[in-house]
């Protein structure tokens, strides 16, 4: 089959390489052999945790050269028993890795069907950005209806995902984006308010929110912001955790948590989730209602052939994508 290898640790402009004669993977690809699904890819998410992986940063190091790409969306070819879907199945799921692939293997609790209208590309932003949002505000930042969600970074893969399911769960959205470009995607994601990264936006959020302050802050950037997230928090708010892609990891000086009685959060979705299938089974059938119910829509904001993953990886890492990348095999 066809595929994109990390053969070397010098960046997304020059580790990947392209191979036309990897193996088929097989169901003992990543699991047992009674456990798993092969699904013949139509659409691979391209996330920031490859942009790392090129580099040899990120906290999965498997041995050169490796497949990357961990989620996909296309047809079942192969279940084992009891996986809950069947040959034919149009599903998006979790590989780990190995998505970026005409073929891509991951275990059944992580195999979903493609919810009714959504496309491969959308069900390939479907499981990494959508679970780590319901995770992340739901299970670590306990989001509540009513209350107002500061979202940074709302136009990408994860900020839009956390505007959509924020609303489902009945909350208020404020996205934090930085050019026009970017706020019409977080506007089309669903946020009610839209403030610039560049100007005063804690002032503004503090007015938008009434004075009072945000209940909750979903972070994905990290970097300088980090600071001012907390003085945007009300009383009892919650800042979560969730990734650094503006490269530096802030420290927090834990007065200000005293001062306003405020929580700092991690959501590490993957390492909660991995060994909890349940979990993961529970996640998706909340998202697979709250997309019934027309809250969940992934946006693609650019498609790349197998062959220019590079060029995917570098949009994502030169802070020029919105919402979901993905390569169509």
């Amino acid at each position: 089959m066809r595929a994109v290898q990390i053969t070397e640790l010098s960046g997304p402009e020059s580790a990947l390489t392209l191979t036309d004669d990897l193996p088929d993977p097989v169901l003992s690809h990543f699991m047992t052999p009674d456990q798993g699904v092969v699904v013949e890819v139509e659409a691979a998410g391209v996330s920031f945790p490859e942009v790392l992986q090129t580099r040899g940063e990120y906290q999965v190091k498997p041995e050169l050269p490796f497949v990357p790409g961990s989620e996909v969306a296309g047809t079942v070819r192969e279940a084992s028993d009891g996986a809950g879907v069947e040959p034919g199945d149009r599903v998006a799921a979790f590989c780990m890795l190995g998505g970026f692939a005409e073929l891509a293997a991951a275990p059944p609790h992580f195999t979903f069907r493609l919810p009714e209208g959504l496309d491969a590309a959308q069900g390939a932003g479907l499981i990494l950005n959508y679970h780590t949002a319901l995770f992340a505000l739901k299970l670590r930042g306990r989001l509540s209806e009513g209350e107002t969600v500061l979202v940074h970074g709302g136009a990408g893969g994860v900020g839009t995902a956390s505007i959509q399911v924020a609303n489902g769960l009945g909350a208020r959205t404020i996205a934090v984006v930085s050019s026009d470009e970017k706020e019409q995607v977080a506007r089309q994601a669903g946020g009610d308010e839209v403030v610039r990264s560049d100007g005063a936006w804690k002032d503004e959020v503090k007015e938008l929110s009434g004075g009072g302050g945000v209940d909750v802050v979903l972070d994905p950037v990290g970097g300088d912001r980090f600071t001012d997230s907390l003085r945007s928090l009300g009383e009892g708010g919650r800042l979560v955790v969730v990734g650094f892609t503006g490269g530096s990891i802030p420290e927090v000086k834990v007065n200000r948590l005293l001062l306003n009685n405020v929580d700092v959060v991690g959501a590490g979705w993957g390492a909660y989730v991995m060994g909890k299938p349940q979990v993961t089974r529970d996640l998706g059938a909340e998202l697979d209602q709250l997309s019934r119910e027309g809250h969940i829509r992934p946006i693609v904001g650019a498609r790349f052939a197998l062959e220019d993953a590079s060029q995917a990886l570098q949009l994502i890492d030169g802070r020029g994508a919105t919402g979901k990348v993905v390569l169509e095999p």
